[in-house]
C-alpha cells in the first residue's frame, strides 16, 4: 500500500499504484514495442499535419484547416497524457502515480478529451456553414472569430475537467491504492474512495453525457443538413466533393463518441471490455486521426505535396 499520512479522522492517501493493461508476461517486450511506436507515429504524424497547415498558404488561412490543427494539437497532448505510462508499465519501473499526478492525469485527460468533443462540433458547424451557407460563409466564418470559437472550446473544456477532477478527488481516499486501470480515470479512481460515490456517479454520468450528447446532437443536426443540401446539388462530380469534405469528420467523430459512450454511459461496469475500447480512443483515435484526414482529405494530400517538394502554394498557381 502506498503511503499515508495521518490525521485526525482518517488515512490520506499519497500516491496510487497503476495496475496497467492485463497482459502476459512473455508479450511485454512486444506490446512496449507496439505502444511506443504508436506513440511515436502519433506525435509524428501530428506533427506533420500541423506543420502542413502551417506552412501552406491556402491552408493556414481557412478555418477547416485551422480546426483540423487545433485538432492535431489535441491529439499530440492527449496521447501524451496516457500513453507514457502505458509504456512505462511495461517496463520494470515502479507502477506508482503520486496522489497530485494523478489528479493532474484526470484533469488534463478530462479537459483535452472535452475540448476535442467542443471542437468536433465547431468543426461540424464550420462544414454547415460552408455548404449551406456558401455566400455568407466568409462573412459568417473568418479567421477572428473561428480564433474566439477555439479559444471558447478551451475554456469550457478547462472548466469541465476541473469540475470532474475537484468531484473525484475531493472524497476520501485510506484504503487500497491499487487503480485496476491503466491511467487515473474517473471509474477506477472512484472504486478506491473511502466514501459513498453515488452522487459523484450520478453527476459524472450526467455532466458527460449532457456534454457528449449536447454536442453529439449538435453534430447530426449540422449533418442533417448538410446531406439535405448536398442532395440539392445536381451534378454528381459536386455531390462527391460535397461529400469528401465532410466523410473525414465524420469518420473521426464515429471513432472518437463510440468508445467514450461505451465507456461513460456505463461508468459502474467492471467489463473486461472496459480497458480495451479506452485503449481504442485514447491511444488509437490520436493515431487515426492524421492518416484519416491525409488519406480522404484531397487539399490535405496535395500540401504534403508540395511541402515534401519544397513548393508553396503560391508556385503551384504560376
Amino acid at each position: 500500500m502506498g503511503k499515508t499520512s495521518n490525521t485526525s479522522l482518517d488515512s490520506v492517501m499519497t500516491d496510487f499504484i497503476l495496475l496497467g493493461l492485463s497482459h502476459p508476461p512473455r508479450l511485454r517486450i512486444l506490446l512496449f514495442l507496439v505502444f511506443f511506436i504508436i506513440y511515436t507515429l502519433t506525435q509524428l504524424g501530428n506533427l506533420l499535419i500541423l506543420l502542413t497547415v502551417w506552412a501552406d498558404p491556402k491552408l493556414h488561412t481557412r478555418p477547416m484547416y485551422i480546426l483540423l490543427g487545433v485538432l492535431s494539437f489535441l491529439d499530440m497532448w492527449l496521447s501524451s497524457v496516457i500513453v507514457p505510462r502505458i509504456i512505462l508499465n511495461f517496463t520494470p519501473a515502479s507502477k506508482r502515480i503520486p496522489f497530485g499526478g494523478c489528479v493532474a492525469q484526470l484533469y488534463f485527460f478530462h479537459f483535452l478529451g472535452s475540448t476535442q468533443c467542443f471542437l468536433c462540433t465547431l468543426m461540424a458547424y464550420d462544414r454547415y456553414l460552408a455548404i449551406c451557407q456558401p455566400l455568407h460563409y466568409p462573412m459568417l466564418m473568418n479567421g477572428r472569430l473561428c480564433t474566439i470559437l477555439v479559444a471558447g472550446t478551451w475554456v469550457a473544456g478547462s472548466i469541465h475537467g476541473s469540475i470532474q477532477a475537484t468531484l473525484t478527488f475531493r472524497l476520501p481516499y485510506c484504503g487500497p491504492n491499487k487503480v485496476d486501470y491503466f491511467f487515473c480515470d474517473i471509474p477506477a479512481v472512484l472504486r478506491l474512495a473511502c466514501a459513498d460515490t453515488t452522487v459523484n456517479e450520478r453527476v459524472t454520468f450526467v455532466d458527460i453525457g449532457v456534454v457528449a450528447a449536447s454536442c453529439f446532437m449538435l453534430i447530426l443536426l449540422s449533418y442533417a443538413n448538410i446531406v439535405h443540401a448536398i442532395l440539392q446539388i445536381h451534378t454528381a462530380d459536386g455531390r462527391r466533393r460535397a461529400f469528401s469534405t465532410c466523410g473525414s469528420h465524420l469518420t473521426v467523430v464515429t471513432v472518437y463518441y463510440v468508445p467514450c459512450t461505451f465507456i461513460y454511459f456505463r461508468a459502474g461496469s467492471k467489463s473486461p471490455l472496459d480497458g480495451a475500447v479506452a485503449v481504442f480512443y485514447t491511444v488509437v483515435t490520436p493515431f487515426l486521426n492524421p492518416l484519416i484526414y491525409t488519406l480522404r482529405n484531397q487539399e490535405v494530400k496535395s500540401a504534403l505535396k508540395r511541402l515534401a517538394s519544397g513548393r508553396g502554394a503560391g508556385s503551384e498557381n504560376k
